[in-house]
């Protein structure tokens, strides 16, 4: 499987421009007199579907044939990607299904239902749920659309990187949150291909932290996964997946949080930037606090990766 480079997050943008919002890149005051640091949000929270996975569905569903199209597709997610792949694919006239998780977020649920998709329940972790959809798209002809093991999502989360560089001069520190590894895979690739010097910190919730831990392994490990506030970053990862050896390769330090260090990093954001976040955002949060002593004067980016949250896990934050 061909592993994306830099060429292909410029062209990527071209090709889902129209379809995505560019999203703000802003400065914190709080956090940055919090850390000693010149902190700046990248705030994905208030992108299209609410959350950045639209990026790389719609750069994946975009690159279909006219057949591959009409035979519809098919993917797995925990909710913001398959949410994703439903508004993608609405737009597109394209008919999807979903496979999720038993214990996928009704929030999330109902957000993939109103942009179209079908959905079908299996399993208990996302990891059986890729699977199972594999499987099944093998079966039918159906389009696979991957949460993050293709090089065009890659690719697509790596526009987030190519709307970094126009919105700011230099970045000293990348803080980014890690699920499966695409998000982090496409924007670390992508700018330190530009800012060589760039340090990039991937950070995991400490009851699901698959790469982190394979990582320092060197080999994808299958470990079991604790349930997390952080749902968007849980679960496993692929065998196979494109996105370990980008992450070996671009992540200079991993950090994992606690699920006491999150939600304190969650009411933080909300109070004093006044929006919402998901617990995977947070989990970058956290780790900007927990890591602030190494932080002091540097010009620090940090995606906010997501804001869809329900009620129930906000009242559980708050």
């Amino acid at each position: 499987m061909k592993t994306p480079g830099i060429h292909d997050s410029i062209k990527s943008e071209k090709r889902i421009r129209s379809y995505v919002r560019k999203t703000p890149f802003n400065k914190s005051i709080f956090f940055s007199e919090l850390i000693h640091a010149s902190v700046w949000f990248k705030l994905e929270n208030l992108q299209i579907t609410g959350s950045f996975k639209v990026r790389g569905a719609l750069n994946k569903l975009l690159s279909l044939s006219s057949d591959q199209r009409a035979n519809g597709v098919i993917s797995a997610s925990t909710g913001n990607h398959g949410a994703a792949v439903a508004y993608g694919s609405g737009k597109l006239g394209i008919q999807s299904t979903i496979y999720v998780p038993h214990d996928t977020s009704q929030s999330k649920l109902e957000k993939m239902e109103l942009f179209g998709a079908k959905i079908e329940y299996f399993g208990d972790d996302c990891i059986q749920c890729e699977s199972k959809a594999r499987d099944i798209s093998d079966k039918t002809s159906q389009a696979y659309i991957s949460p993050y093991n293709d090089p065009f999502v890659v690719a697509g989360q790596g526009t987030i990187g190519v709307e970094i560089e126009n919105q700011s001069n230099r970045l000293d520190v990348l803080i980014v949150s890690v699920g499966g590894g695409g998000l982090i895979s496409g924007i670390s690739s992508y700018l330190k291909s530009i800012w060589p010097n760039l340090y990039v910190i991937g950070c995991s919730p400490e009851n699901s932290a698959i790469m982190v831990h394979s990582m320092k392994a060197g080999k994808i490990l299958d470990l079991e996964s604790k349930p997390t506030i952080s749902d968007g970053t849980a679960g496993g990862v692929e065998k196979d997946s494109i996105t370990f050896p980008l992450c070996s390769q671009n992540i200079d330090e991993t950090v994992i949080v606690t699920e006491q260090e999150i939600r304190k990093a969650m009411v933080l954001y909300m109070q004093h930037e006044h929006q919402l976040l998901e617990g995977s955002a947070g989990v970058a949060i956290a780790s900007m606090v927990k890591k602030k002593d190494d932080l002091i004067g540097k010009r620090v980016g940090i995606v906010i990766c997501g804001g869809n949250i329900s009620l129930e896990k906000l009242k559980g934050v708050i």
